[in-house]
């Protein structure tokens, strides 16, 4: 099942194996946590995960939903591992990975259809060097090269019906970016939260959560702290890392 240099790693508190592998971008603390963010439908509706990557968010969802997963990815050897962990855990029923531009899914998926987008799209809009994440795989995972800020929430609120949610995470540096654009393509921002590396340090993460045609009015939800001042891991950090302990 494993091709070359992939390993089968553990996905922390689930009860589940991902297919990772050092020569293309493994998933990190932001897919956990937008994750961990999102509105979950429990047998109802469905979820749509745009810049998929090797499938860790559909994997994380999939514990808390009967509802069908779709991830949507444009890179075809990430997209292949996401399909062999889906089928490696039993999961083919419930989760399917399309090899796809995300910019192009709505002709594919349906507009305004759906429930639910999650999306950890490319953080940095400059445009990628030879001095650059080098390696294509990263290149194409940090860099606004295959689709922009604007494409993925265009493309999240075409899929969205009424009443849908799209959840995002992103740099704070953005969120002003994010914001107007969500208003533009008529999804309403209705929670923000602000990740921190440490009670000290200033925030290096945002999610945000809007609504297709909601009325305005945001909650701003209590931030998240990843490290104590020793380095340790907090409560909240270790409970959505590893579950509650017994």
């Amino acid at each position: 099942m494993l091709k070359g240099d992939e390993r089968l790693d553990y996905l922390l508190a689930e009860e589940k194996r991902i297919i990772q592998s050092p020569s293309v971008f493994s998933f990190s603390l932001d897919a956990v946590l937008l994750a961990h963010f999102t509105y979950i439908p429990r047998k109802k509706g469905d979820i749509i995960d745009l810049c998929s990557g090797n499938g860790i968010i559909p994997l994380l969802l999939s514990k808390h939903t009967e509802v069908p997963i779709t991830g949507v990815e444009i890179q075809p050897r990430l997209a292949d591992m996401a399909r062999r962990s889906v089928t490696y855990n039993h999961l083919a029923d419930q989760i399917t990975i399309l090899e796809e531009d995300l910019r192009g899914i709505t002709k594919i998926l349906g507009k305004e259809k759906h429930q639910i987008v999650t999306c950890n799209p490319p953080y940095f809009n400059t445009p990628p060097s030879s001095k650059v994440n080098e390696n294509e795989h990263y290149k194409i995972a940090r860099h606004e090269v295959m689709c922009t800020l604007r494409d993925t929430i265009r493309v999240s609120a075409e899929l969205l019906r009424q009443g849908g949610k799209a959840s995002f995470v992103h740099r704070p540096d953005r969120l002003v970016e994010i914001i107007d654009l969500m208003r533009e393509y008529r999804l309403e921002p209705k929670r923000v939260q602000f990740v921190h590396p440490r009670p000290d340090k200033d925030a290096n993460m945002v999610l945000v959560e809007g609504m297709k045609d909601a009325k305005s009015g945001v909650r701003y939800l209590p931030p998240i702290f990843v490290h104590e001042q020793n380095g340790d891991y907090t409560p909240l950090l270790k409970e959505i890392l590893y579950g509650k302990s017994k």
